[in-house]
């Protein structure tokens, strides 16, 4: 941070009292990212795009753990592919840049810059696949995508935005089932595990689900002001687009068949989604397993002890090098008390304090950014204690949030109670819904609640919903919440 003023790193909007305030002041002050000069767009800065690269590296180890491989699509999209699936393209269209000029002059055909690849894969998948034994497909591509959103917020909703997304294709329709939930389960232990982020797991209601798909299966976390996000998701896509895009295989019984797809991605909106769960008063907190530095070391180095302290500091940091991400802070500009409070604000998981006292009795002080716990450590036990305490951080998040998502979590029947916790408090509510589109759409209506997911478990129930009083044999327990 290039300002010298102990006010700008503790000056950030209470979460308490300015929730969507204080989420902008920490991408900003944390130097997460940026707005960009075309509207709706934001630069990543170097710390953002860090939790990015970690993120991603971890989610492709899954990925190709399970068998996928990763290519990579182009940008621009005939016009004309999209226009093939009427409903996927009336689910994009509100959000679709368009191409119509070149140079100077005007394109034969206008160009899609990408929403989502479906079309574009579809189109190739065809020329690929030809036999049963071409399958399955199992590809996986990261990549840039444009909708142009109205409403616009640094990583949880801007018009270009970074993501991976998956596109499979199986023999049967029982193969892509098992593929969609297969990855879905994926998302929910990268979530849990490398974000420590609890989400519940569930299918969308066909008001809710993909434009295109069969269904849609969600991973849902709830933000530390009551709203939902949506995580991520993976589809069945069924045959839809393999049928209008013709890919098909000469099958073992010897017939022509239309391949089973599935697709699935999540998008830099979990960067978005850790701020909001694990951030507090002081600013961000990042996970251990994602954050760019995971241990900074700050020396303190009154006169005359300077290069002593300096000298040690400097031995702590080849010995940590070796088993964590860890940087040194030895600017002379800045005090240790100013450093102190621009680390927290931006979340590394340790800080580590040597000072002459600490060198003398050969210890270094531990500070937790997420208990503010000092833990101090003799130099002897100084790589396996950083690591064991990494580890207890990365717990103790999980269980914060676990706690969090749990106690405001509601189930209830009644429906003027449901309005209260909605108007007053928020979180997730558990309720009875009669499986109709029009009281899905009326509770949307009247609270902005909308149906998050249903759980994967969930058996049809016979209590009355909450909304019209009914029972139904389509009706399920659902879960509700205002989202991003």
């Amino acid at each position: 941070m290039a300002e010298n003023s102990q006010e700008f790193v503790q000056h950030i909007a209470s979460k308490s009292e300015n929730f969507s305030q204080w989420y902008l002041d920490v991408v900003l002050r944390a130097e997460l990212a940026d707005y960009a000069p075309v509207r709706g767009c934001m630069v990543i800065r170097p710390y953002g795009y860090g939790i990015w690269e970690n993120l991603k590296g971890l989610l492709d180890k899954r990925f190709k753990a399970t068998g996928h491989k990763n290519a990579y699509f182009p940008l621009f999209i005939p016009g004309s592919f999209l226009e093939k699936e009427a409903e996927h393209v009336e689910g994009f269209a509100p959000e679709v840049a368009w191409v119509t000029r070149a140079g100077n002059e005007d394109l034969a055909e206008p160009l899609v810059v990408r929403p989502t690849s479906e079309t574009i894969i579809g189109h190739m998948y065809a020329k690929w696949i030809k036999s049963w034994r071409d399958l399955p497909v199992l590809i996986n591509q990261w990549a840039n995508v444009v909708r142009w959103e109205k409403t616009t917020r640094l990583f949880l909703r801007t018009s270009e935005f970074l993501w991976q997304e998956g596109h499979t294709c199986h023999r049967t329709k029982e193969e892509a089932e098992e593929e969609a939930l297969k990855m879905l389960e994926v998302y929910r232990r990268f979530l849990t595990e490398d974000l420590a982020i609890p989400v519940l797991t569930g299918k969308k209601t066909e008001r809710e689900k993909f434009a295109g798909a069969v269904t849609t299966y969600c991973v849902e976390a709830l933000m530390t002001d009551g709203r939902a996000l949506q995580a991520g998701t993976s589809h069945d896509l069924g045959q839809n687009f393999a049928k209008v895009f013709d890919i098909t295989f000469l099958d073992k019984d010897n017939q022509l068949k239309y391949v089973w797809q599935t697709s699935w991605g999540v998008s830099t909106r979990l960067i978005g989604g850790i701020i909001m769960v694990h951030g507090d008063e002081r600013g961000l907190a990042v996970p251990p397993r994602v954050a760019p530095t995971q241990v900074i070391i700050v020396p303190i180095m009154p006169p005359p002890h300077e290069e002593t302290v300096l000298a040690a500091a400097r031995d702590v940091f080849e010995r940590l090098d070796k088993v964590s991400r860890v940087e040194i802070d030895a600017r002379e500009e800045f005090s240790p008390g100013w450093k102190f409070n621009e680390w927290e604000l931006k979340g590394v998981p340790i800080r580590l304090e040597i000072g002459p006292r600490d060198v003398k009795a050969g210890k270094v002080v531990l500070v937790r950014r997420d208990t503010g716990e000092k833990i101090s450590v003799p130099m002897d036990n100084l790589e396996s204690a950083v690591t064991d305490l990494l580890n207890s951080v990365q717990e103790g998040l999980y269980a914060r949030a676990k706690q969090f998502m749990d106690e405001n979590t509601h189930t209830l029947v009644d429906y003027e109670e449901f309005k209260a916790v909605m108007e007053n408090k928020r979180g997730l509510i558990y309720a009875p819904w009669c499986g109709s589109d029009e009281c899905e759409a009326a509770i949307k209506e009247e609270t902005a609640a909308t149906i998050r997911c249903i759980p994967l478990d969930a058996k049809p129930s016979d209590e009355k919903c909450i909304y019209c009083g009914k029972s139904s044999t389509s009706g399920y327990w659902v879960y509700f919440a205002k989202a991003y």
